[in-house]
């Protein structure tokens, strides 16, 4: 019995040191084969040049700020404004290049056009912003048309006012209407700063910048004044100066009804159903577009016109004078009023139906598709004018009511995208505000520097003032960042308070695991007793 133990026991150690052998010669040869592969990466390495450390940090890099500046800009400019915001309070290096990112500028020109120095919109416009903080500025400005107002009342014509004018970067009003006079107002003050000689017949429609008025008159002509940079309100229309500005456009046949200017041209509309192109220098007309109506409005862009003309709508091409695309029936009745966007890619239409109709443009080589992205249908009498400075889209009806529609969620920024710029929706929100309470008939509205100014039959121009809003609102927003910043300020405390806790509960149970002052007598008493055994 003890040999068979013996025995199976010598078997058992030799199968042990057998297997162990065989383990420790499978382990070497990996590691040869490994370090062969090592070695052969390394002369590979070094046969392209490239160190090893740098391959490792390459493999190493997991977040998007590892990436070369320059890729990190295209990727950004690829995001609208609120995902470029949201990208900014990731980090440090992205709050950095996402706020010195060019596309603010391009966000901000795509709404607004390049801001003006002297422009009523206060510390808005400051040199020392950036175009971020100039795009936070205005778009901040825009939410204003919800909060609170006050109204001015503009008193001086004596019959219905049936056109009005806002140039918001001169700070200045201008009106006229049957009384075939036009007259200037201050913006701000809603003062009175000056008035034409009558003109002699009724003044339908009005534009300006800072170099040149216009008006238009039944009669046929364009009535205009040159700007007097000597002048603090730019235009002696009292003809009190000596200067002699003044001068008149004759070539339509019947009533002008709209008008519009831009750095080279002079536009007009007319109820002997032509639009007309001029040339601002030479003072000529350079192109007649027919239509097969009355025209009632017109809004020109680039190299483009739109026009509205009985219930069509007509796109035209101002460099050709030829026609690229009609929307047939736009409305139930005459299209009475028209507005563009900025950009041009966008139309607003208004008819005798109560309805306003909200067009996008997608304009290819030789024509231009117009698509029908929402209506609304937010009044009762015919829509006389409208009124379009993003987000907000302005109309006044016959109604005596203005409704103010929010068309930010139709629009979407599409400067990389090739096709549909629009959000397609079935169903619209109905208009965000409505101010009423006037029993006369709305004609004509216009707005800018947080103001919207109306006339209508009663002969007296208002003017809804939204700037308390502004202000109310900025303070409201101080507050909030206060509150935010004592915030941060406490959970910053809570963290340094919970972290010293945390380190005092270590210590403590630290002290528990090795007691400094314990009970040290039974050591010393142990130690005695065995210097007492030694010595005994």
């Amino acid at each position: 019995m003890a040999f068979e133990c013996q025995r199976v026991t010598r078997v058992s150690k030799d199968l042990a040191n057998s297997v162990e052998d065989s383990l420790q010669s499978q382990i070497e040869s990996e590691l040869n084969n490994l370090n062969f592969e090592i070695e052969a990466t390394k002369s590979t390495l070094e046969s392209k040049q490239l160190p090893c450390n740098d391959v490792l940090s390459n493999l190493h890099r997991s977040t998007i700020t590892d990436l070369p500046p320059a890729l990190i800009s295209e990727i950004l400019n690829c995001l609208d404004p609120k995902e470029l915001g949201i990208v900014s309070c990731v980090s440090p290096i992205l709050h950095r290049l996402a706020s010195e990112h060019h596309a603010w500028k391009e966000f901000y020109c795509e709404r607004w056009g390049l801001p003006i120095a002297s422009a009523p919109l206060g510390a808005g416009f400051s040199d020392d912003k950036s175009w971020k903080e100039l795009f936070v500025e205005r778009e901040f400005r825009s939410k204003t048309f919800l909060g609170r107002y006050s109204i001015d009342v503009l008193y001086g014509h004596t019959e219905a006012v049936l056109t009005v004018f806002v140039l918001a970067s001169a700070k200045l009003l201008f009106t006229s209407g049957y009384d075939s006079i036009v007259r200037m107002w201050h913006l701000e003050d809603g003062l009175s700063i000056a008035s034409s000689k009558p003109l002699g017949c009724t003044i339908r429609a009005v534009a300006a910048d800072k170099k040149l008025l216009v008006a238009g008159g039944t009669d046929g002509f364009i009535h205009c004044w040159r700007a007097v940079e000597v002048l603090p309100h730019l235009f002696d229309i009292s003809g009190s100066e000596k200067q002699n500005t003044q001068f008149r456009l004759w070539e339509h046949e019947g009533p002008i009804t709209s008008l519009a200017l831009d750095l080279t041209r002079i536009y007009s509309g007319s109820w002997d159903m032509t639009v007309r192109v001029w040339d601002r220098a030479l003072l000529k007309c350079l192109k007649v577009l027919r239509h097969s109506d009355w025209v009632y409005g017109l809004a020109p862009h680039d190299t483009t016109v739109v026009s509205t003309s009985g219930s069509d709508v007509y796109i035209w091409d101002t460099n050709s004078g030829c026609l690229l695309t009609v929307v047939n029936g736009a409305h139930v009745g005459n299209t009475k009023s028209l507005a563009r966007s900025h950009t041009g890619d966008f139309l607003f239409t208004g008819g005798e139906d109560g309805a306003i109709h909200m067009y996008e443009i997608i304009n290819d080589c030789t024509e231009a598709n117009v698509l029908l992205v929402a209506a609304w249908i937010p009044h009762t009498g015919p829509v006389n004018s409208l009124a379009f400075e993003f987000p907000w889209l302005v109309s006044a009806a016959g109604d005596g009511k203005l409704s103010l529609i929010d068309v930010r969620k139709l629009l979407r920024s599409g400067r990389h995208t090739s096709g549909k710029r629009v959000s397609r929706v079935i169903e619209v929100e109905p208009p965000q505000r409505m101010l009423h309470g006037f029993e006369c008939n709305l004609l004509s509205v216009d707005i800018g520097a947080d103001r919207i100014v109306c006339g209508g039959e009663e002969g007296i121009v208002r003017i809804w003032n939204f700037s308390q809003a502004f202000e109310i609102e900025r303070r409201a927003r101080a507050l909030r960042g206060i509150r935010l910043e004592n915030r941060m300020r406490r959970r910053k405390l809570q963290t340094e308070m919970s972290s010293k806790g945390s380190r005092t509960d270590q210590c403590s149970v630290a002290a528990k695991k090795n007691p400094m002052n314990g009970n040290r007598s039974s050591v010393w008493h142990n130690k005695r007793g065995m210097s007492g055994k030694l010595k005994a």
